[in-house]
């Protein structure tokens, strides 16, 4: 988004549901959004408290534009996400979901610390321009992000673009070329040099999500899920000589495209941003690398469309990222097993808020048959029967 001149604050008149379905301000025309932006529809989308929200917004010398009802973007499983309209320009406001939160996820205060300083170095990072941390005002603390259009490629479709190997190559290259762009930041330079404890960060992030998994299972964890759990336990992983910036959830959807020449235009959801092993991130973005010859549950998870032709395998994106990087991936398998353990548990997660009565979604209904599928490909990764 191209920043605006700030306007002088001002506020309309409260409408009756909160300015939700606000059409008409002061005789303006209602505003349309940005074109190619998916959001939700009305009925569908998350209703906040919007006259609370602006007059908070106010009080900072922050103008919302009622012209435009804010409209929540489509898609995600966590964090709602809302298009608005602040000082001239389009703006996101970003907070957590309802329901307790896992130690950790969803810190808006974190991605603020981040996001308000790392553009300077990273400019596909997009600022910061507003932290509240009073939950009243929203329902949960929220932050206003500077607004990036592209096209956000989700799930395992690689619409709107072409399905071909052409489209599949062009996109494992820009994965790997953005997360060493991330990791080629200097946290020192953007001031997060003091950001998370690289110290220990394997153990210690290891023992963390053991500890999740044991709390969702209420003690009782499969079999598959023990025994990865007693490796990572095992597991010797000396610190990173040079810890970096961590993204922490780097994977396609969080990278948003410009859909004519498939550059990235922004990477987006810091809320877990850290500094630690690089090699935690690049696990990560593998954790959710789908294969052709995977087994259903990896196809189940249908996170990244890299089963598509052209895509490059694991392996090939492991020894890619080495190349533009120059590091070296002897102490890979640890944090790939660690990651794919976190990926389970936290679907895991995502099911004890179905069983909870905290979402009416239906996607999460399958959720733990799918994380211990997940369990069970981890422990093939430990056996080394898989990459």
């Amino acid at each position: 988004m191209v920043e605006a001149e700030p306007t002088p604050p001002g506020l309309p008149s409260p409408s009756p549901d909160g300015g939700a379905a606000s059409a008409v301000v002061l005789g303006r025309q209602p505003l349309a959004p940005p074109p190619g932006v998916a959001l939700r529809s009305r009925a569908e989308g998350r209703v906040l408290d919007w006259d609370a929200v602006a007059i908070h917004l106010a009080d900072h010398g922050i103008a919302l534009d009622r012209a435009f009802a804010p409209r929540q973007f489509a898609g995600g499983l966590a964090n709602l996400n809302f298009l608005a309209r602040v000082d001239g320009g389009w703006a996101v406001l970003r907070r957590p979901p309802d329901g307790p939160l896992p130690p950790g996820a969803h810190d808006m205060a974190r991605e603020h610390r981040i996001l308000s300083t790392l553009w300077r170095e990273l400019p596909l990072a997009p600022r910061s321009l507003h932290l509240c941390v009073d939950a009243g005002v929203a329902g949960a603390p929220f932050q206003l992000l500077e607004f990036r259009n592209g096209i956000a490629l989700r799930g395992d479709s690689l619409a709107p673009l072409p399905a071909t190997a052409q489209t599949g190559a062009a996109v494992s290259c820009l994965l790997v070329e953005t997360l060493a762009a991330i990791h080629a930041v200097d946290p020192k330079r953007v001031g997060l040099d003091t950001l998370g404890r690289p110290a220990g960060f394997f153990a210690r992030t290891a023992a963390g999500w053991i500890g999740r998994a044991e709390r969702v299972a209420k003690g009782a964890l499969s079999p598959a899920a023990s025994a990865v759990a007693a490796w990572l336990a095992a597991a010797e992983v000396a610190d990173a000589t040079a810890p970096t910036l961590l993204h922490n959830d780097f994977k396609l959807d969080n990278v948003l495209l410009d859909p004519a020449t498939l550059a990235p235009v922004a990477v987006v959801d810091w809320d877990m941003g850290t500094r630690g092993d690089p090699l935690f991130d690049l696990a990560t973005l593998l954790s959710y690398w789908t294969e052709p010859g995977d087994p259903a549950c990896m196809h189940q998870l249908a996170q990244m469309p890299t089963a598509h032709p052209g895509f490059l395998t694991r392996v090939e994106a492991a020894q890619a990222y080495a190349r533009a990087t120059g590091r070296d991936l002897r102490q890979l398998k640890p944090y790939r097993v660690l990651t794919m353990l976190k990926l389970g548990v936290v679907f895991h997660q995502l099911h004890a808020r179905h069983l909870a009565g905290e979402t009416a979604d239906p996607r999460y209904a399958g959720f733990g048959q799918l994380a211990e599928a997940l369990f069970d490909f981890t422990l093939d990764i430990v056996n080394d029967k898989t990459f």
